[in-house]
């Protein structure tokens, strides 16, 4: 996964992220899609899991599980 630092993340617009209205769960490349999404389905994320998900498959399609 590439690194993320604190300069890029501020540098990103809101847009690039699952929960725009919090800056969480970038969406910068694939594997941070994908941790987003593994995040998303742990009962102890605070965010809202179907939105995540949903923001995630928007941006990578081919994420989708047939």
């Amino acid at each position: 996964m590439a690194k993320l630092d604190a300069r890029t993340r501020k540098a990103l617009p809101d847009s690039a992220f699952a929960l725009p209205s919090q800056r969480k769960y970038p969406l910068v490349d694939l594997n941070h899609a994908k941790a987003a999404l593994a995040r998303a389905a742990d009962p102890s994320t605070a965010g809202a899991p179907a939105t995540i998900r949903r923001a995630v498959l928007k941006k990578y399609p081919m994420l989708k599980k047939a």
